[in-house]
């Protein structure tokens, strides 16, 4: 319990405020947060993945073009999720977040920096233009990663996906990439601040046209990128 409590004060506290100061100027020089997410992102997210005795692989990248945007679509198990993407996904991708992250002092000011979207769900009028930019978003040529499920699994298993992911991929005709991630869950499961050391892989699928789905058929991709992170899970590492 000690080593967790000093790796939270490093990783909560120290590592995340250095960084997040570092992006906040380094927005000043980029205004589409590709410099935040490369230069800031990324070594916040190794620092901590190594200062917890994390190693990840990953496989599968052969599978995408980096240059082209997609829409992944993670399983959901840890805050390790969002620290293994941010530092082995070498893509140059936005998170959209629950808002309420985004309330969290000087990190959330860093993350608008950077580009990064929550989703308001006050009111219906500010949930569709939260909708609307990131559509432009991506048409504009960005990558998404959104954890469909809503929240983390507390037994590692696949929760129902929201059908708000697979309505950005509909609305802006980009490719969804499932993304099973493995390993999360016993590092740091749900509820729990205790750290342990292990290992992470995260494997990502192939992308799924959507340019042939529509309002309708929405509950057939969502049923199709479902069937492939059950799968992707259930494999043997």
């Amino acid at each position: 319990m000690i080593r967790s409590l000093i790796l939270w004060v490093f990783i909560g506290v120290i590592n995340t405020l250095i960084w997040a100061l570092v992006g906040i100027f380094l927005s000043i020089l980029s205004p589409t947060g590709r410099m935040l997410h490369f230069y800031c992102a990324v070594p916040w997210s190794k620092i901590i993945l190594w200062a917890s005795g994390v190693k990840v692989e990953i496989t599968g990248l052969n599978k995408i073009d980096k240059d082209k945007p997609h829409i992944y679509i993670p399983n959901h198990m840890s805050f390790f999720d969002i620290f293994a993407l941010l530092a082995y996904l070498p893509v140059d991708f936005k998170f959209i977040f629950k808002q309420e992250i985004m309330r969290v002092p000087i990190l959330g000011l860093a993350m608008r920096r950077a580009g990064y979207i929550s989703i308001d769900r006050s009111s219906p009028a500010k949930a569709r233009r939260t909708v609307k930019q990131a559509v432009d978003m991506i048409k504009n040529g960005t990558s998404v990663v959104i954890f469909a499920e809503g929240t983390r699994s507390l037994d590692g298993h696949l929760q129902p996906l929201k059908r708000g992911a697979f309505q950005l991929a509909i609305s802006s005709g980009s490719p969804v990439v499932p993304v099973a991630i493995k390993g999360t869950n016993k590092i740091m499961p749900k509820g729990s601040f205790r750290l342990k050391k292990g290992s992470i892989t995260i494997q990502l699928g192939s992308p799924i046209p959507t340019v042939n789905y529509n309002r309708e058929t929405m509950p057939d991709l969502i049923e199709r990128v479902a069937g492939c992170l059950r799968k992707m899970l259930e494999e043997e590492n």
